[in-house]
């Protein structure tokens, strides 16, 4: 049985907007381990559900998804941000 994780979807740090930032995204946990291609030097495997990212508008949809699929899920909390107010001066301390 395959087993997924659904986390939401931070900002990027190059990303001034909040466009697809607080989605919820349903990735399949790795089946295989990566190996390194002895031609090239590149990491790859034979799973291709790694290439899989779902991506819905609440948690509680990807939840139901994922039950439908029959799939075992795991879901990782969302960081907490912490924004303090600082001055221009408080840069030069």
């Amino acid at each position: 049985m395959a087993t997924a994780r659904i986390h939401q979807e931070g900002k990027h740090a190059m990303q001034s907007g909040r466009a697809r930032a607080g989605q919820w995204v349903l990735e399949f946990e790795p089946g295989e381990a990566k190996r390194a291609d002895p031609l090239t030097g590149w990491a790859g495997s034979g799973d291709t559900q790694g290439q899989v990212r779902l991506r819905f508008p609440s948690l509680e949809a990807a939840q139901a998804f994922a039950a439908g699929q029959g799939l075992d899920t795991h879901v990782v909390p969302a960081a907490t941000k912490t924004f303090r107010v600082r001055t221009y001066a408080e840069n030069f301390r």
